[in-house]
Formats: C-alpha cells, sequence, structure tokens
C-alpha cells in the first residue's frame, strides 16, 4: 500500500535512511514507556483482577487461615515476625496471550492531521494492553522475542526486547506457526500487506483453534486521501513510486481498494471467531486499547 503527498519543488523520493531513522525505536521508548503506562492507567480494572493460584510466579505474602495445612506455610517469611504466612503464587491459566507488533517500514509513517506515527501507537497500544493483561491475571509474550509471563514488569521486558531486536523489525507478517488451542492473540498492525497473505497468516494462528484480535492502525489521510492535482505516490518498503495526474479522481478508486482490501482481512477474521477493531492515529490510544481489553473481557467471561 501507497503513502502519498502533493508534489513540491525539487522534491524527491526520500531515502532509505530517512526511514530507518523514522523507524529507530531506541531514543523513543522511554517516552513510549512513559505513555503506556498512562494509557493503562486509565483503563485499568477492565479486564478483572490479578488472583492466586496454580503458577510459579511468586504473587504475595498472607497469613495463615485456620484450617489451612502447615504444608502451604514459608516459615522464614513467619519467622521474621513470629505470625504464620502463606506465600501464594500467581494463577497461571494453560492459556497465553501473545502480542505481535508491525515494526515494518510502512509503520514509520505520519501525517500532519495524526497524533503520532503509526509504529508510536502500535508500541503504546501494545505495551498497554500487556500491562493491562497481566494486571487481570493473565500471562503476555511478544510472538519471536519473549516467553508468556505475569511479571509486574511486563512493559520493561517487551520494550527491552523490542528495542534489542535486530532481525525482526522488516516483516509486516506475524510468524505463521499456529498457536495452542487455549491462546489468545493480539495482532498489531496497519495491515499494508497484501490482503490474503495475511489472511493466511491468522488461519495458521488459528489452526489449533488459537482465539485473537487483530488491531488495524491507520493514519487518517490513509483513509480519507484528501489530495488533488498532480501527486506523487511512494512505497516505503519497496522504494518504488508512482506519479498520479488527477489525485482527487484516483482518490475515489483508491478507499474502494482500501475497503474491499479491509473487507478481506476482517472476513478471515469472522470465519475463524477473531475480532477486527480500526484505531485511527488522530484518535486518544487509549479507545483502541479499551475495546481490545473489553473483547478480550468479554471472551473470557470475565466480570
Amino acid at each position: 500500500m501507497l503513502r502519498t503527498r502533493v508534489l513540491g519543488p525539487a522534491e524527491r523520493l526520500p531515502s532509505r535512511p530517512v526511514v530507518e531513522s523514522s523507524l529507530d525505536l531506541a531514543a523513543r521508548l522511554p517516552r513510549l514507556v512513559l505513555e503506556a503506562r498512562r494509557v493503562s492507567a486509565s483503563v485499568h480494572g477492565i479486564h478483572g483482577r490479578r488472583r492466586s493460584g496454580p503458577g510459579e510466579t511468586f504473587w504475595q505474602y498472607r497469613p495463615l487461615v485456620t484450617g489451612e495445612s502447615a504444608a502451604r506455610i514459608d516459615w522464614r517469611r513467619s519467622a521474621r515476625d513470629g505470625h504464620l504466612f502463606v506465600r501464594e503464587r500467581e494463577w497461571e491459566a494453560s492459556h497465553a496471550i501473545w502480542l505481535w507488533i508491525d515494526r515494518s517500514a510502512s509503520m514509520g509513517f505520519s501525517s500532519s492531521l495524526a497524533q503520532a506515527s503509526k509504529i508510536d501507537r502500535a508500541l503504546v497500544a501494545g505495551l498497554s494492553l500487556a500491562e493491562t493483561l497481566v494486571e487481570g491475571g493473565e500471562r503476555v509474550g511478544h510472538l519471536g522475542l519473549t516467553r508468556p509471563v505475569a511479571s509486574r514488569r511486563i512493559i520493561e521486558l517487551l520494550a527491552q526486547a523490542i528495542a534489542a531486536d535486530r532481525a525482526g523489525g522488516e516483516a509486516d507478517l506475524p510468524p505463521a506457526a499456529p498457536l495452542p488451542r487455549l491462546a489468545e492473540a493480539i495482532l498489531i498492525t496497519d495491515g499494508l500487506t497484501p490482503a490474503d497473505g495475511l489472511a493466511r497468516r491468522i488461519a495458521a494462528m488459528a489452526s489449533a483453534g488459537a482465539r485473537g484480535h487483530v488491531l488495524l492502525i491507520a493514519d487518517p489521510i490513509e483513509e480519507t486521501f484528501p489530495f488533488s492535482g498532480q501527486a506523487e505516490l511512494f512505497d516505503l518498503e519497496d522504494g518504488v513510486s508512482l506519479r498520479v495526474g488527477d489525485a482527487a479522481a484516483w482518490g475515489e478508486d483508491y478507499r474502494n481498494r482500501l475497503a474491499a482490501h479491509r473487507e478481506t482481512i476482517r472476513a478471515a477474521c469472522r470465519q475463524l471467531g477473531w475480532t477486527l477493531t480500526l484505531h485511527r492515529t488522530d484518535r486518544p490510544a487509549s479507545e483502541g486499547v479499551l475495546r481490545v481489553a473489553s473483547l478480550i473481557t468479554a471472551a473470557r467471561g470475565h466480570g
């Protein structure tokens, strides 16, 4: 899919280093982490509560309740205060939630109408969803980068893994491997890759019965194509360009093709019982996060 702008004097296609610079996350991640924490706090409590149960991750100490087995007592902790304490672990279901955040070149685009670039919005949404879900007792990992964990440091763990990743940043499709039956996926992408290819990846991930949610990130200019006159369109990932003599007339065909492209993705999600949410970067990040968290809550039957 192509980005467009009106031609100006002596303008030319931007070089690859410009694109790479727009996607260099190391300097921006600290700010994005803070933004993700703010968004997560705004939707806090939407996905249930942390709860104790069988698992490996320490959660808290609590006083021994009359009638409980002495085998549950943590004697080292109890010796410090002269009271009997039980060491509780976090509940870990047999399923996990897998994130995948698209960091391909097209995600670096941001127009003057947007609050943030698509990649920045995708990272904020993904990190804040991870914290919200962990607070609700889920385990979250990033496909190809981290295993699912229920750590209170989930945002930092994911941010560090993303910053260190050099191999997966160009991929515009998630891994094709099927997910376990009780797993759940959240794919955060602009979807600007061949729709049938994305549909096949979703089908592969869901082949064992995994559920999932697609959060499509869109810049408002990509939605409306508000141009007229001569324009040049260029593909940030392949470096090819196209000159358009009448952008206004071309725009109608573009919008129709974009609608058909998205319908292919939507139909693939619908067939597999997955959900699709469109989120524009001129809207607050919390809207997309709240929508996806609510869909997961509804699927899990949480109150």
